[in-house]
């Protein structure tokens, strides 16, 4: 893969550009801040960035911002965002574009080098990657008048993979269900979710959505 860093620390910039060498991709750029990103983009056309929220001047949501900008202008470029806290809310805002060929991870899990890897592998095939602690901390959230209290703690379990951007075999493999089942299960929540079929719209997408909104 063909990859362009934004990272303000210069530690962990040096040490992805390295890992990501050693894995045999190619990192085009690594910029310690998100105002020469889009820049970046549009001249090297990678195929994934890998971006923080936080990035200078102000270190508040610049990386997010660019990121969302990245997403509209060229889809076709995935995007992996970087968080050092759970913002649940910058995790819906990175989907609202659509659920395809983007991330949001925790710092903490890049040091986990297969799993950063592999979230990489899953963005440029098309997926999407949210990071397990995110979903996990969401759930704990849910309050009684929350639609997701109506569901089960099946469905529960297998929002909770789907919002992870697992695709229904990956749902029945991590669950030990058949893919029949987990597909009863989805077409469940999405009823309990009040996520009716629609012309243009995406109800996987909506319910991870739902799901990060609540």
């Amino acid at each position: 893969m063909r990859l362009i860093l934004a990272e303000d620390s210069t530690l962990l910039r040096e040490g992805l550009v390295r890992l990501l060498a050693d894995e045999g991709h190619e990192v085009v750029a690594a910029l310690g801040d998100a105002q020469t990103l889009l820049d970046a983009v549009e001249e090297h056309r990678p195929d994934i960035v890998v971006v923080d929220i936080r990035m200078p001047p102000t270190h508040t949501d610049e990386g997010l911002r660019a990121a969302v900008e990245i997403r509209e202008r060229r889809p076709e470029v995935g995007v992996l965002v970087l968080s050092q806290h759970i913002e649940r809310h910058y995790a819906a805002q990175l989907l609202a574009f659509s659920a395809e060929r983007v991330g949001y991870l925790l710092k903490d899990r890049v040091a986990q080098v297969e799993e950063f890897l592999d979230a990489l592998e899953r963005i440029h095939a098309g997926g999407a990657v949210i990071d397990p602690e995110v979903v996990r901390q969401l759930l704990v959230r849910t309050t009684h008048g929350d639609p997701l209290a109506r569901l089960t703690p099946r469905e529960r379990a297998v929002l909770e993979v789907l919002a992870e951007g697992c695709t229904n075999t990956a749902i029945a493999e991590r669950l030990h269900l058949s893919l029949s089942s987990v597909e009863k299960h989805l077409n469940s929540v999405f009823d309990k979710l009040d996520l009716a079929h629609a012309a243009g719209y995406n109800r996987r997408i909506l319910a991870v959505l739902r799901y990060l909104e609540s």
